[in-house]
């Protein structure tokens, strides 16, 4: 017999030799074929570090990434870290992001119906029970549905940082001290209206750049929730808080529906289950430690003012025109308006 004698019915030694070193490199090349296929999610917001809704966040990605077993990569980037809010909006509605966050008025320009849900035009939420009924109910799920087929987004859950309040350099013990304040606003033409209503002088920028407009004379004030006064530091440039109480604002914790629907059924499900148990803790965080917050700017030299009932109820007379106005922009807009303060 020859070197290329045939064993077993004519297979030369070369050629199992050759079979074997192929079947040895198969499992690398077929390898990446059967792995499992990895979800990178980017969560990205303009909430500041530290804040309940940040810490949220934060841990909604660790969630995501344990419960999924590492198919879902969740990257939590807060604070403006991968933009400004408007950036951030086009980002989700887009798919360069994942999830974000924002009060549903965002959504004033592409659907005024649900704008109302983030506390348009002011003082539309009585208390936080009123926010539960709409937003934890039918209305919240509508609202949902519609952004999905207007923006390209999914209201997974709902967040919240709260009733915003007035945070100035000077103090505002009564609506005259509004006269002529540069306050700063989102850049959405509501709350100009809002704030033009009562006098002062709205000024629009990016959420990112309050501190140093403090700093530098271009506003003289801002609107805000306590955690958020806190986590920016912005107590260090404007001394006085005034207690309003003029909007509620919740937040749409937003997915993009492209990239939810591309998920298999059992991370959609993770995805949508994870982010109302997660957020439902954070709301009642929010509640809980507000009150904590509030006595923590006292000790950092903040001073607290409260208006008294008439002129809370004078805010509410003056800026009340903006509810027939917002109605206006559709029939879908008025009905949605008059299904949320029915709930109230």
């Amino acid at each position: 017999m020859t070197h290329i004698q045939l064993f077993n019915g004519g297979i030369s030694r070369r050629s199992l030799l050759k079979a074997g070193t192929v079947a040895l490199a198969m499992p690398a090349v077929l390898r990446p074929a059967f792995a499992q296929e990895k979800f990178v999610a980017k969560i990205a917001h303009t909430e500041g570090v530290g804040t309940p809704i940040t810490e949220a966040f934060e841990k909604w990605a660790q969630v995501l990434n344990e419960r999924s077993e590492g198919r879902i990569d969740a990257q939590h980037f807060p604070a403006a870290q991968l933009g400004g809010l408007s950036e951030l909006l086009e980002g989700s509605r887009i798919g360069t992001i994942q999830a974000t966050t924002a009060g549903p008025d965002s959504e004033e320009a592409i659907a005024p119906e649900i704008a109302a849900f983030g506390g348009a035009p002011g003082f539309i939420y009585t208390d936080e029970a009123h926010v539960d009924r709409v937003l934890q109910g039918e209305l919240g799920q509508q609202a949902s549905q519609i952004a999905r087929e207007k923006t390209g987004v999914e209201f997974v859950a709902y967040a919240e940082t709260g009733f915003r309040h007035v945070l100035s350099k000077e103090p505002v013990t009564a609506l005259a001290d509004l006269e002529g304040v540069k306050i700063r606003v989102p850049e959405l033409r509501i709350w100009v209206d809002f704030w033009e209503l009562l006098g002062a002088s709205p000024t629009p920028l990016p959420y990112s750049e309050q501190y140093s407009a403090l700093s530098t004379g271009i506003i003289d004030a801002l609107d805000s929730d306590v955690f958020s006064i806190l986590g920016f530091k912005w107590y260090e440039q404007a001394k006085h808080l005034t207690l309003t109480g003029h909007w509620f604002l919740p937040k749409a914790v937003r997915v993009n529906a492209a990239w939810l629907d591309g998920l298999p059924e059992d991370l959609q499900t993770l995805v949508r289950e994870s982010a109302k148990e997660v957020f439902a803790e954070q709301r009642a965080t929010n509640r809980a430690e507000a009150s904590a917050a509030l006595e923590e700017l006292k000790g950092l030299g903040v001073e607290v003012h409260e208006l008294s009932q008439e002129e809370l109820a004078r805010m509410k007379e003056l800026t009340a025109p903006l509810f027939e106005e917002f109605s206006s922009k559709s029939p879908e807009t008025a009905e949605m308006i008059e299904k949320i303060r029915a709930l109230g």
